[in-house]
């Protein structure tokens, strides 16, 4: 899954031998330089080494700046010009000393500077030009994260499951993408694959409030499948309404089937019948399904609307 994973996230700048990214580092000539440099650093900064071969401080610092600019994967960049044979340019940008380096932004010079300076002031001064390194692989992370959530909630396990495990393939340790996993797991019906899953998380990351409810999920998941067939519970409750016993283990069945208004009402009914039933247990059974619904989830918002309802009445 790791290839399938590096192709979704589209490969990384090719990478020429000496250091230059490929299409990122390029010699230029006084015709060529409306093109290369004015014309191209409208589309992203672009930064002018005027260099000369006998020029010992220019050799010191080509290879560093090729070598940012080449990790940067495109922030900027890198035109070299030859003073000795095209001087025009640099006599009319008033260049005295060399080596230096001219950043144009927009088609025109904003920033520069003068000599051989170390890597970490290459960095800073392209940091200050094109802004603060984005790791790209992060952003596709989350981008990847988001897509599979939203396969998730659509119903589509199977592509959810796919994005989730080619995450887990690139990053091991993603929290979201082994909480994700479980998800797709337990909407699979494969519980005790879930529950395995989980059980193997470390304490720190077991103790995250996505994977504890997902624990709980799956205590609710086990726990309905011993309550009996759903359909004799709304017998017995058509019999008797204030079996109240009844109703409890029916929302849990159908909390546990996605009926999740469903639930809820069965547990509103018994607090507005008896709010001391059980030590006020519809209420406390319903602030567990809230712990695993989700503070955001429809049914929350509308599960705390109706209990503010009549607690606050």
């Amino acid at each position: 899954m790791a290839n399938s994973f590096d192709a979704m996230l589209g490969g990384q700048a090719a990478v020429q031998p000496g250091g230059g990214a490929a299409g990122l580092v390029k010699d230029t000539t006084t015709a060529n330089f409306q093109k290369d440099v004015l014309e191209e650093s409208r589309n992203q900064p672009v930064l002018v080494d005027f260099w000369a071969p006998w020029c010992g401080p220019c050799k010191q610092l080509q290879p560093v700046i090729e070598k940012v600019v080449a990790e940067g994967n495109g922030r900027v960049k890198l035109v070299k010009l030859n003073i000795d044979d095209h001087p025009a340019i640099p006599g009319q940008l008033g260049i005295q000393s060399i080596p230096a380096v001219i950043a144009f932004v927009g088609g025109r010079p904003v920033d520069g500077f003068m000599g051989a300076v170390p890597e970490s002031q290459v960095r800073a001064f392209i940091d200050k030009i094109a802004g603060p390194v984005v790791d790209d692989r992060e952003v596709q992370i989350e981008a990847a994260l988001t897509d599979a959530k939203a396969a998730l909630e659509a119903g589509d396990v199977n592509t959810a499951g796919g994005i989730y495990d080619a995450v887990l393939q690139a990053d091991p340790e993603n929290l979201a993408a082994l909480a994700g996993m479980a998800e797709c797991l337990i909407a699979a019906g494969q519980w005790e694959n879930a529950r395995d899953m989980l059980a193997q998380l470390p304490p720190e990351q077991a103790q995250d409030a996505a994977i504890v409810a997902l624990t709980t999920k799956l205590g609710q998941i086990e726990e309905a499948r011993k309550l009996g067939d759903p359909r004799a519970l709304e017998q017995e409750l058509s019999l008797n309404p204030d079996n109240h016993a009844a109703r409890v283990n029916l929302a849990k069945i159908l909390n546990v089937e996605g009926d999740r208004e469903a639930a809820t009402d069965h547990l509103i009914a018994i607090m507005k019948k008896d709010r001391a039933w059980d030590e006020d247990g519809a209420r406390r059974q319903l602030l567990q399904f809230l712990e695993v619904w989700g503070f955001k989830d429809p049914a929350s918002v509308s599960a705390r609307r109706k209990m503010s309802a009549i607690l606050f009445s």
